[in-house]
C-alpha cells in the first residue's frame, strides 16, 4: 500500500536504525554516502533535520563479547549499546560537519543554547531509554508531528517475517492497537519496530510514526518530496 506524506517542510526527526550505518559486515559507506546526499538537497526545500543514531552491528558485537566472557547486568548491555550509538552519532556528524551543528546532542533534555545548522545529531541517552526515545523526546521538543523509522524492513509485520513466511505487513495502525503488540517494557537489545516507551511517548503527545525502509533512499525522497510512499504509518491522524 501507498501513503502519501502531506507534510510541509519543517523540522522533522528521522531515527536511524544502527543496522543501517553498521551492518554485521561493517560500515555501509554507500547508505552513508546516499543518505547525506539526500539530505543535503531537502535542506535546499526548507527542511531541518533532527537524525538519531542507533547503535546496530557495533551494538550487537560489543555486547555479544561481554555476554561470551562474563556476567553482566541489563544496566551494562545498555551503556554498550549507548556509546555504541555514540560512535556512529559521531560518524553520522562528521559526514555532515559542513551543515550539522557542532556538538552532537546526548541528552535530549538538556538545554541547546543555539541550534546552527540545518542538521542535528543526536545519539544514546542512558539506560532504560533506547534511541527511538530520545527521537520521540526531541521531537516533543522541537514540535515534530511525526518520526520517521528507518530500519531495514519495508513495512510492520504481524510476525518476523524472516522467521514466518505467512508473516502480514501492516500499512496502518493505531497506537492503541501497536501497543499491544510490543508491549509496555523496555528490554536492551530487543527486536521490535518502534520501541514500547518510546510508542507509549508518541501516542501520549500525538506524535506519528512512519516506518520505512532506509535502504530505499527514492522512497525516502519520495516521501520528503510529499509524493506516495512504501511503509508503515503508526498513529496517523487518531494517533
Amino acid at each position: 500500500m501507498l501513503h502519501k506524506n502531506s507534510l510541509e517542510p519543517s523540522t522533522l526527526v528521522i531515527s536511524v536504525g544502527g543496522s543501517l550505518v553498521v551492518p554485521n559486515g561493517g560500515i555501509d559507506t554507500v547508505f552513508l554516502k546516499d543518505f547525506k546526499k539526500l539530505i543535503s538537497n531537502h535542506i535546499k526545500s526548507g527542511w531541518r533535520f533532527v537524525i538519531v543514531v542507533g547503535g546496530g552491528g557495533t551494538a550487537r558485537q560489543y555486547q555479544s563479547a561481554a555476554r561470551a566472557i562474563g556476567k553482566i547486568t541489563p544496566e551494562d548491555i545498555d551503556w554498550i549499546g549507548i556509546h555504541s550509538t555514540r560512535l556512529n552519532g559521531h560518524l553520522m556528524r562528521t559526514i555532515f560537519r559542513d551543515i550539522a551543528h557542532p556538538v552532537m546532542i546526548k541528552d535530549p533534555t538538556r538545554p541547546l543554547s543555539k541550534w546552527t545548522g540545518p542538521v542535528l545529531i543526536a545519539a544514546g541517552w542512558k539506560p532504560g531509554w533506547s534511541t527511538d526515545y530520545v527521537a520521540t523526546r526531541l521531537a516533543k521538543r522541537f514540535k515534530a508531528k511525526v518520526v520517521v523509522n528507518l530500519s531495514n524492513v519495508d513495512y510492520v509485520y504481524d510476525k518476523d517475517p524472516n522467521k514466518h513466511s505467512d508473516a502480514t505487513a501492516i500499512c496502518e495502525m493505531s497506537w492503541k492497537d501497536f501497543r499491544k503488540i510490543v508491549g509496555n517494557k523496555w528490554d536492551p537489545g530487543m527486536n521490535v519496530p518502534f520501541d514500547p516507551i518510546a510508542s507509549r511517548l508518541a501516542h501520549q503527545s500525538g506524535i506519528s510514526v512512519a516506518l520505512l525502509n532506509g535502504k530505499n533512499i527514492k522512497n525516502l525522497n519520495d516521501f520528503l518530496s510529499g509524493r506516495k510512499f512504501i511503509g508503515s504509518v503508526i498513529g496517523g491522524h487518531s494517533a
